[in-house]
């Protein structure tokens, strides 16, 4: 089942703040954990609020003859 804006947004937002909170890398038995980059996380942010914004402000306009 594919996410919604909505979800991915906060799929996002929720990287961002372990990122910013200090969890960018981490090493558990010897093995690297990298997250993604705060700079391609924030441009899909950007991008999902776009999208969201862009859904919301469609108007549908009905025309009667």
């Amino acid at each position: 089942m594919a996410e919604t804006l909505a979800s991915q947004l906060a799929s996002v937002q929720a990287a961002i703040t372990a990122i910013e909170s200090g969890a960018q890398s981490a090493s558990i038995n010897g093995r690297q954990l990298t997250r993604a980059d705060l700079k391609t996380l924030y441009d899909r942010e950007a991008s999902l609020l776009r999208r969201i914004d862009r859904a919301a402000n469609t108007v549908r306009r009905v025309v009667e003859f």
